[in-house]
């Protein structure tokens, strides 16, 4: 097998299509400098006949490298989760075949990538067979000749005929029809959580909330000093996209990134759209309503003072992760004895307010994070047709395998014996007793904290593109309230920009943009002057940026 060459060194870290990272599911980028385009031409005809049958090829190993999207991990039951992958697929295959994972790190996973992929080679030890990007990573990798054009073998794979979400890897298509990446699930997004008592202290409901004067004079009514009406995890996440979905009100039509808008590609950030959104955030900061720890909270941070256990200092609104987070934000105010008289009716989902839906039309619900394999670049696509039926294939089997993926190991992270435990077995304020009948499935007891349920492995049952056939589901209430709200309130995210010289430079232009957004936020300078700075010192680097991105728009 050949190693397969990249032009130029590893560039700047891309944008992130966070994996529901903090919320769910995602993972870091960074990019490397576009490859050699002979060789990418070379891979992608190589990868023609990507349908052709393993043949007599016998795969017998795997090796993947994940970030933290797969949550069965060393110390929660991953050994398990591979002893029973490898037990169902090599039932599925007729022959043994083993899973090796690498689990790399949130917080570097991107620059790890990188340097596995530019300074090894298919064979070597520590290379992967395939591996989770984010859809902007993809975006820079399919044009290195590096992963495998899989669309012939996704065309074709057994779980076609049960997809409800085709669009989801239709998006991934390149204009001549080729598909390096794999989406299982679509992406999910964030929604605005508003606490129930609160509300209540006001005589107030969440129908009282139409437009975003509503909202803000609702949110002046919670700051004094101690509490505030909202916190986030900074005043926009302009390093991972899509950006605005933090503070979705205050942005509202903004976007202060690379769009495509109308069918040509401009710098969002110097639109007048942002001028206003920094406008409203600086009113917010005044008014004491944007809780000021805002400017340098992380995801954390954020979360955990919104459900902390001392409500004198926390805050009104939070806007999160949709679907699973409602069950996580609720639990998390029960462990801290926070409004423990409402039970699950703890919070409340705001829909868009009216200049959102004028907007945007509803929460952007994000890109889908991606599987890819890599391309051994013989020519020949045996092995990777056979990484693919072993792996990609098996993962929406709807049945076993993707239970394993869905939820973990049986009677290790669910069972469907019938079983009795306790959870908080010494606090009578927390203990809670469950009981399952045989026959009836349930998630355990978590394998590293005994006192929590386990709640899902990789796939979230309810994302995911071609639903379970056996059954399995987990019925939790609000998790399905949550991504049902969701999905009749979201639009697509904007699809991320990527080209040449936004690699070079996103690293400073991000810099760039938070700092001047801080200040424009606190009052430093006006939101105009942060805009006419970013202006004199990128403007020609946005240019060239925008000309490179419309021209790969006019190529296809």
């Amino acid at each position: 097998m050949k190693k397969k060459l990249v032009s130029a060194v590893i560039a700047a870290s891309m944008v992130a299509g966070l994996l529901a990272g903090c919320g769910s599911t995602g993972a870091d980028t960074a990019a490397p400098a576009a490859g050699d385009a002979g060789a990418t031409k070379e891979s992608a005809a190589a990868s023609g006949d990507a349908a052709a049958a393993s043949g007599d090829f016998q795969l017998d190993n795997v090796n993947i490298i994940v970030d933290g999207t797969l949550t069965a991990t060393v110390d929660s039951g991953q050994a398990e989760f591979v002893q029973q992958w490898e037990a169902a697929v090599s039932e599925k295959l007729g022959h043994p075949i083993t899973l090796n994972i690498t689990q790399l790190d949130h917080s570097d996973y991107s620059g790890t990538v990188s340097r596995t992929l530019t300074t090894g080679a298919p064979g070597e030890e520590g290379y992967p067979d395939a591996l989770i990007m984010s859809a902007t990573m993809l975006r820079q990798y399919q044009t290195t000749g590096l992963l495998w054009n899989l669309s012939d073998a996704y065309d074709n794979a057994e779980f076609q005929s049960r997809i409800i979400y085709p669009e989801v890897n239709q998006n991934l298509k390149t204009a001549d029809g080729a598909q390096y990446g794999f989406s299982p699930t679509y992406g999910n997004g964030c929604v605005t959580y508003l606490k129930q008592s609160w509300l209540d202290k006001e005589g107030k409901t969440v129908d009282d909330i139409k437009t975003f004067n509503d909202y803000y004079e609702l949110l002046k009514k919670y700051s004094d000093g101690k509490t505030y009406g909202v916190i986030a995890a900074g005043y926009g996440k302009l390093d991972e996209a899509p950006f605005i979905n933090y503070m979705p009100e205050w942005w509202q039509g903004a976007y202060p990134s690379f769009y495509e808008k109308d069918g040509t590609w401009v710098d969002g950030f110097t639109e007048q759209a942002t001028i206003d959104a920094l406008a409203r955030l600086h009113q917010g900061y005044v008014d004491g309503i944007i809780d000021p720890d805002t400017e340098e909270a992380g995801t954390k941070q954020a979360r955990e003072k919104f459900f902390s256990n001392d409500q004198s200092t926390s805050e009104f609104a939070f806007t999160y992760w949709a679907g699973q987070w409602l069950r996580n934000l609720t639990d998390n105010m029960s462990k801290n004895e926070v409004d423990d008289d409402l039970g699950d009716k703890r919070l409340v989902q705001l829909p868009p307010v009216q200049e959102i839906k004028d907007t945007w039309g509803g929460y952007l619900n994000r890109e889908a994070p991606v599987w890819v394999i890599t391309d051994d670049g013989d020519g020949d696509n045996t092995r990777e047709q056979a990484i693919f039926d072993a792996l990609f294939d098996t993962m929406l089997d709807g049945d076993k395998v993707q239970t394993l993926w869905t939820y973990g190991a049986e009677d290790v992270h669910w069972s469907v014996k019938a079983e009795t435990f306790t959870t908080n077995a010494d606090d009578p304020d927390k203990k809670k007793d469950y009981e399952y009948a045989d026959g009836e499935f349930h998630l355990k007891q978590s394998p590293n904290d005994p006192d929590t349920i386990w709640k899902k492995n990789h796939l979230d049952p309810v994302l995911v593109i071609a639903p379970l056939t056996n059954g399995y589901t987990d019925n939790d209430p609000l998790v399905q309230e949550g991504n049902k709200f969701f999905l009749a309130n979201c639009v697509d995210a904007p699809a991320a920009a990527s080209s040449e010289t936004l690699t070079a430079n996103n690293e400073d232009l991000t810099t760039e943009k938070t700092t001047l957004m801080n200040k424009a936020v606190v009052g430093e300078i006006t939101p105009e002057e942060a805009v006419q700075t970013y202006i004199d010192d990128f403007g020609d680097i946005s240019a060239t940026i925008i000309e490179e991105l419309n021209a790969q728009s006019a190529a296809q």
